[in-house]
C-alpha cells in the first residue's frame, strides 16, 4: 500500500486522538485506527453541532436481528462480577471466539469491521461490473477499476515488480548527494516515507490556517524503541528484520550475499534516525511539538541539504513558514545525511520504495512482507484473503468514493438522528460535570464551558464528497493505481499548505469502525462504521446503548480536556486557558491515572505505561462517567422497565460498556501494542474506569475488598 504507516500517524503527528487502534496495516484510532484528523494525521489515534449531512432517502434501514444487544451466551454466570467483571461479562464470547489465523487480535471492533468488509466487497464487485459500463457513475467507474485491478492476480503475479521498474531506475541513478535529495523528494510525492516526514496541517497556534510541517521518519520498524533496546529479545528482532529486508533485496533480483550486506546497511542508516527520534511519551507534549520557523531558520538548522531544492521537487511552490515537529531529529539527521555514503542512500531508498509498495506487487513479495510485518511482529498466522486486502486498500486509497457508495446502501436516517441527540445528551452532562468540579476553578470553568459549546460534531459521512476528478484510476497494474492515489493525496494535501481550513474535511471514510477527536478543529467524528452493534443498536434500549456508544462520545468529548486536548481553547489553538491552581489540581489527578494503569501487568514482567496510555485512560474513565449521567438524564424523561433480561439498567449499562472492549490477543501482539499502542488492552479499559465508580459497585454489590474497586481514597477521577 502507497500509505505512510499508520502507526506513523497515528503517534507522530499532533493532531487528533482516536477510540481505538485498528488492525495492521489499514489504520489508526477509538480502539486503538485510520490515520487520524489535522490533514497530517492523527497524534494520539480526533462550532457548536455543525449539522453533519441528513442520512439519504435510499438509505436501506438495518434489520432487525435475532440476537438480544444484551447476549447472555456472551457472558460467564460461573464467574462473580466482584471477582473478575471484565470474564463475567465476556467469557462466553471469550471462549467462543479465539484469534481467527489472519488475524493477530479479535475484537468487537474486527467483528464489525468483519461485517463491513462483506457489505463493502459486495459494492466493489457490483462497482467492478458495473463501472466498464457505459453511463457508469465516476465513483462506481473509479472504484471499479481499482479493485478489478487488485484482483487481478494473475497479472500480478506475472508483473511482478517490473510495473515499478521506472522507479527504481531512478534511484540507480542517483549520483550524488543532490539526487539523493531529489529521490527523497520524488518518493514523499509518492506517500513513501523516506528519511523524514513532510506535509500540510493546521497551524497549532492560528488554527485557521494550513501550514507545512516537517516531523521525524523515515524507519522500517514500528517505533524508534525496536533500534535502541538492548534487550535480547530487541536484538533478536533487529536481526529478523535484516533477513526480512535481505529477502526483499533478493527478490528484485539481488544476490543473496549482497543482499544481506545490503539490509545491515539499511538497518544501520535507520538506526542512525531512530536514535535522535523522541520517543512516544515524549511525542504527547504539543508545546515541545511546536516549533514554527521561517525557511531561512530551517536551511540554518540543516545546511547540507537545499531545502529549496527539495520543495521545488514536490512542486510546493510556497511553503511559508514550517512548523519544525522535532528540531533535534533534523539536526541529527543533517549529519546523516552528510556522512552517509551515496551508494548506502540508494539502498536505503530502494528499500523504502519496495517495502511501501509491497503489498500491491506479486505474491512473493506479499508473502514475506506478510511474513515478517504480521506473522513475526503481531503473530498472525494466515494472510488475509485477496479480497479483503484489496477492499482495504481501496478504502485507503479511495474511502470517500467507496464511502459514498456504502452509506447509499448501508445507514439509515435514523441512525445519524439518534446519535446525534445522544451527542448533545452527552455534551449536557459534560456542562453540567464541568459546572460542579470542586477542584477547578470557576475562571477556568468559564473557559472549559465556552471549549465544550464550540465541539463541531461529524456523524456518518462527509457533507461534501472528496473530488477524485484529477485521479487516473484504471484496470491497469495495481501498484501503479496505488502508487496514482498516493501521489494524489498528496498533492491534494500540499496545496493547503497557506490556504484556510476547509473544516468540513474528514480524516476517516465513511465505512471506518472508529471514531477521533481532532483537538486544532475541536471535533468529534463518528463515522457510519461504527453506529452499529454492538456500539449503537437503534432497537436497542438506552442502557445498552449509552453504555456502548454513548461512552465513545462521552471517550471523544473527554479529549478535548485529557492531557493533550486540554492544552487547545475551544477555536483549536494551542494556548494555556488554565489557572495555575486549575492546572495544578488537574495534573495532581493525571498522576493518579498514570500510577493506576502503570501497576496493571497484562503479560509477565510487561505493564502498561502510563504515561503513553493516559491520554486515552483520562477519556475512557470519564466518557465512562459523562455517559452514565446521559443515561440517567435520558431515564427520567424516557422511563424504562427496572429489569430487562433480569439486570438493572445500571447493570445492562456497564455490561454495554464492558463488551464492546471484549478482545482476544495474541503475544506476539500484545508486546507490540504494550511498546506502541496508546490505548490499554482490552480487559484493563474495562476494568480500570469501573473500578472507580461508586455507581458500580452498587450496581454489582461489589464489596469493599475486591480486586474490582478501588478503596474511596484511591480512586481516580478528573471529568
Amino acid at each position: 500500500m502507497m500509505k505512510l504507516p499508520s502507526l506513523l500517524l497515528a503517534f507522530v503527528l499532533p493532531a487528533g486522538t482516536l477510540l481505538a487502534q485498528s488492525e495492521p496495516p489499514t489504520q489508526k484510532p477509538l480502539s486503538g485506527a485510520t490515520p487520524a484528523p489535522n490533514a497530517p494525521g492523527s497524534a494520539t489515534v480526533p462550532p457548536i453541532l455543525t449539522p453533519a449531512a441528513k442520512g439519504r432517502d435510499t438509505a436501506k434501514a438495518a434489520p432487525k436481528k435475532d440476537t438480544p444487544p444484551l447476549d447472555p451466551k456472551n457472558m460467564d454466570p460461573s464467574v462473580k462480577p466482584a471477582e473478575d467483571f471484565y470474564q463475567f461479562a465476556n467469557g462466553g464470547w471469550l471462549k467462543r471466539n479465539p484469534v481467527p489465523p489472519e488475524f493477530s487480535r479479535w475484537s468487537s471492533f474486527n467483528e464489525l469491521a468483519e461485517k463491513n468488509n462483506t457489505a463493502l466487497k459486495e459494492i466493489a464487485e457490483r462497482a467492478a461490473a458495473e463501472g466498464a459500463k457505459q453511463g457508469a457513475g465516476p465513483e462506481t467507474q473509479m472504484v471499479g477499476n481499482y479493485y478489478a485491478s487488485g484482483m487481478d492476480e494473475r497479472a500480478i503475479d506475472a508483473a511482478r515488480a517490473k510495473p515499478f521498474e521506472g522507479e527504481f531506475q531512478k534511484i540507480e541513478a542517483i549520483k550524488d548527494r543532490a539526487d539523493v535529495l531529489k529521490a527523497v523528494a520524488h518518493l514523499h510525492t509518492l506517500g513513501v516515507n523516506a528519511f523524514f516526514y513532510f506535509t500540510a496541517g493546521q497551524d497549532e497556534k492560528n488554527s485557521e490556517m494550513m501550514i507545512a510541517l516537517a516531523y521525524q521518519g523515515g524507519l522500517g520498524l514500528p517505533d524508534r524503541d525496536y533500534y535502541t533496546k538492548t534487550d535480547d529479545a530487541s536484538k533478536k528482532l533487529r536481526g529478523e528484520y535484516v533477513e526480512h529486508v535481505a529477502k526483499m533485496f533478493t527478490l528484485l533480483g539481488a544476490p543473496a550475499a549482497a543482499a544481506k550486506e545490503n539490509a545491515q546497511k539499511v538497518l544501520a542508516l535507520e538506526t542512525s534516525l531512530a536514535e535522535p527520534a523522541r520517543t512516544r511519551v515524549e511525542l504527547r507534549d504539543p508545546q515541545k511539538n511546536y516549533n514554527k520557523m521561517t525557511q531561512a531558520q530551517l536551511q540554518e538548522l540543516t545546511p547540507n541539504w537545499s531545502w529549496a531544492d527539495y520543495f521545488r521537487e514536490i512542486n510546493l511552490a510556497d511553503a511559508g513558514d514550517i512548523n519544525v515537529g522535532q528540531p533535534d531529529f533534523f539536526r541529527a539527521a543533517d549529519k546523516v545525511f552528510h556522512d552517509i555514503s551515496v551508494e548506502d542512500w540508494k539502498t536505503y531508498l530502494r528499500w523504502q520504495l519496495i517495502h511501501a509498495a509491497a503489498g500491491e506487487l506479486s505474491a512473493e513479495f506479499v508473502n514475506e512482507n506478510f511474513r515478517f510485518f504480521e506473522k513475526t511482529l503481531r503473530g498472525s498466522e494466515k494472510i488475509r484473503p485477496r479480497w479483503k486486502r484489496v477492499v482495504a486498500s481501496t478504502d485507503s486509497s479511495l474511502g470517500e468514493a467507496l464511502g459514498k457508495l456504502y452509506v447509499e446502501e448501508h445507514f439509515p436516517a435514523e441512525a445519524k438522528e439518534r446519535a446525534l441527540e445522544m451527542v448533545e445528551n452527552l455534551r449536557e452532562a459534560m456542562a453540567d460535570r464541568i459546572k460542579t468540579l470542586e477542584w477547578m476553578d470557576e475562571p477556568t470553568k468559564q473557559e472549559a464551558l465556552k471549549k465544550l459549546a464550540a465541539f463541531r460534531v461529524k456523524i456518518g459521512y462527509p457533507d461534501k464528497w472528496r473530488d477524485y476528478s484529477g485521479l487516473k484510476i484504471d484496470r491497469g497494474p495495481y501498484v501503479l493505481n496505488a502508487a496514482r492515489a498516493a501521489e494524489f493525496e498528496q498533492r491534494r494535501t500540499l496545496q493547503k499548505i497557506g490556504q484556510p481550513v476547509d473544516p468540513d474535511e474528514w480524516y476517516m471514510s465513511p465505512p471506518t469502525v472508529n471514531a477521533y477527536y481532532n483537538p486544532t478543529m475541536n471535533e468529534i467524528v463518528f463515522p457510519a462504521g461504527i453506529l452499529q452493534p454492538p456500539f449503537f443498536d437503534a432497537n436497542a434500549d438506552d442502557a445498552m446503548n449509552y453504555g456502548g456508544i454513548g461512552a465513545v462520545i462521552g471517550h471523544e468529548l473527554t479529549h478535548g480536556f485529557d492531557d493533550q486536548g486540554r492544552q487547545y481553547d475551544a477555536e483549536g489553538n494551542l494556548r494555556d486557558w488554565w489557572t495555575k491552581e486549575s492546572s495544578d489540581a488537574y495534573n495532581e489527578r493525571a498522576k493518579k491515572i498514570v500510577a493506576q494503569y502503570a501497576a496493571y501487568e497484562p503479560l509477565p514482567g510487561l505493564h502498561i505505561n502510563g504515561e503513553l496510555t493516559q491520554g486515552e485512560n483520562i477519556a475512557d474513565i470519564g466518557g465512562l462517567k459523562l455517559a452514565y449521567m446521559a443515561l440517567q438524564k435520558a431515564l427520567s424523561k424516557n422511563p424504562q422497565p427496572e429489569k430487562i433480561d433480569g439486570f438493572t439498567q445500571d447493570q445492562r449499562f456497564f455490561l454495554g460498556w464492558a463488551q464492546i472492549w471484549r478482545m482476544n490477543m495474541r503475544e506476539q501482539e500484545q508486546k507490540l501494542r504494550l511498546n506502541t499502542d496508546p490505548h490499554s488492552p482490552g480487559r484493563y479499559r474495562t476494568i480500570g474506569p469501573i473500578s472507580n465508580f461508586e455507581e458500580f459497585a452498587k450496581a454489582f454489590d461489589i464489596p469493599a475488598d475486591s480486586k474490582m474497586t478501588r478503596p474511596p481514597e484511591d480512586r481516580v477521577n478528573i471529568w
